[in-house]
């Protein structure tokens, strides 16, 4: 009876912590690919397309369909943790990180990336990060 009690704790557990992750079930998939026509929502691309957070999950977003939408890979990971595409200049968040009302701004407060590139050159990205790197490095 002990042991299936604790099974029990550990499946509510599972089940509790599976549902406050990032991830995106297939059934969402569906209905978003559907409502966003098969293309990115910042450049139209139908090309290598993936599953965005409009508000980041690291800023409270969850994973329903209404906060999902389709991004290219390149426009999704110039959004990477903000609300602004940065290869097209283009909002495609909401609420980012917003603390007293007001949104993070990549230029708010943001300094260059310390990292070096393949090239070795210093990464020419801005970076709000603590680390002082971007999310490419």
């Amino acid at each position: 009876m002990k042991n299936l009690f604790v099974v029990f704790i550990l499946l509510i557990l599972n089940f509790d912590c599976f549902s406050q992750s990032r991830y995106i079930s297939q059934n969402t998939k569906k209905i978003v690919y559907n409502r966003d026509s098969g293309i990115c929502q910042c450049c139209g691309s139908s090309r290598d397309l993936e599953y965005d957070h409009i508000v980041p999950y690291s800023c409270g977003g969850s994973s329903e369909v209404s906060n999902i939408q389709l991004l290219c890979f390149t426009c999704n990971r110039s959004k990477s943790n903000s609300c602004v595409c940065k290869v097209h200049n283009k909002r495609v968040g909401q609420q980012c990180c917003e603390s007293g009302g007001t949104a993070k701004s990549p230029a708010n407060n943001a300094e260059q990336c310390s990292g070096i590139t393949k090239k070795g050159v210093r990464c020419k990205n801005k970076t709000t990060n603590s680390s002082g790197r971007c999310h490419l490095h």
